[in-house]
């Protein structure tokens, strides 16, 4: 971690800001946490328990300027709440995510599978892709096998916008 908060330090330096006490702390609390795609109250009542002082402010623009300075990608699911997540600097594109509409859960695909339809879509609309995300949204193995077992169907029907 001590790595990883070294080089948004540097990347901030780079573009003229500092890391201040309360963007460590709310780093921290993202990197700690980095599986749950937290939402900014999630980061708050996290970053709250180790820092009483910083508000609810400070986190949502903390949260902003990672977003714009793409240190954390800012992500919505289609239920209108935004949660936030590093980014791969390794990748080269963003990950893609399986949504549960049963239970919330959310799973992440590292592969990129949409390679051709990227090839596709650029040529066929003279359009210069930069990145692309990708969302499925269904049940999950666990909800499906729970519903087996209560003799329940596993279809849900969802809203889903977005």
């Amino acid at each position: 971690m001590e790595e990883r908060i070294e080089k948004i330090r540097e990347q901030l330096h780079n573009r003229s800001y500092k890391l201040t006490p309360q963007r460590e702390a709310t780093l921290r609390v993202l990197l700690e946490n980095e599986e749950d795609h937290l939402t900014a109250e999630d980061v708050y009542l996290l970053v709250r328990d180790k820092s009483p002082d910083i508000g609810l402010a400070t986190v949502y623009r903390t949260l902003e300027l990672m977003s714009d300075l793409s240190i954390i990608h800012k992500i919505n699911f289609g239920d209108g709440v935004s949660r936030y997540e590093f980014r791969d600097e390794d990748a080269e594109h963003h990950h893609h995510h399986l949504i549960c509409v049963q239970c919330g859960s959310v799973n992440e695909i590292h592969e990129d599978l949409l390679g051709e339809v990227e090839k596709s879509v650029s040529s066929n609309f003279h359009f210069k892709i930069l990145d692309h995300r990708l969302t499925f949204h269904g049940i999950c193995q666990k909800c499906q096998e729970a519903a087996e077992q209560n003799g329940t169907p596993v279809v849900k029907k969802a809203n889903i916008s977005g």
